[in-house]
């Protein structure tokens, strides 16, 4: 079974859609039980990291998430699902995350007035290093679709799996460790290419 975590502040129904295209039975909840019945997790987020970190804590799943990842099943944390799984986060005046990678997340800073934050829009991905099971069939230099402020900065490179540049900054755009993968971009608002990464999660064992 594939959840789709639901904690109150993800974009689900896209991403619930997304999975449908691709033939994927995958239950939307914001059971703690089920999440760590669960095959593989998916942890959606739009927002701000506070408010989503409190509810997590609220429901008790940021210990289901936790547990789930400890126990080895698949995980792909979405945009804000990308930083939540880190350490710690410069919004809304600093913001414990969940430390499963770790790490910290950072706002852009603009250099000049032509800059545009939230970096929102298509922009393309340079993979690092071997190329992870979740991006088998991938060309390097894809074009995902970001929506985003802050951006995740994980303390080991070799947690970094892709890079994306924006206001003059190389910024982390995908995440791994062991079986965790988190995209800064949206898998689901990415057409073709977007499906193609959520049918690789989908079949993928959990290791690098």
């Amino acid at each position: 079974m594939t959840v789709i975590v639901d904690y109150k502040a993800g974009n689900l129904t896209s991403v619930k859609l997304a999975f449908d295209a691709i033939g994927v039975s995958a239950e939307i909840t914001g059971s703690p039980e089920k999440i760590l019945k669960a095959n593989r997790i998916v942890f959606p987020g739009v927002g701000a990291a506070g408010s989503a970190m409190n509810r997590l804590k609220t429901f008790g799943l940021d210990i289901a998430l936790k547990e789930a990842v400890k126990a080895g099943k698949p995980f792909i944390g979405i945009c804000l699902g990308s930083q939540i799984i880190l350490g710690r986060s410069e919004e809304d005046g600093g913001v414990d995350g969940l430390g499963i990678v770790n790490g910290s997340v950072q706002r852009f800073e603009s250099k000049s007035k032509r800059d545009k934050i939230p970096h929102m829009g298509w922009n393309s991905v340079l993979f690092k290093k071997k190329k992870h099971p979740v991006l088998s069939g991938l060309d390097d230099n894809t074009d995902f679709y970001f929506v985003h402020s802050y951006y995740p900065c994980p303390e080991e490179e070799s947690n970094v799996l892709g890079i994306t540049e924006y206001v003059g900054i190389s910024f982390p755009s995908i995440v791994g460790r062991g079986n965790v993968i988190a995209t800064q971009f949206h898998p689901e608002k990415s057409g073709r290419v977007g499906l193609r990464l959520l049918k690789n999660f989908c079949e993928w064992n959990g290791r690098e």
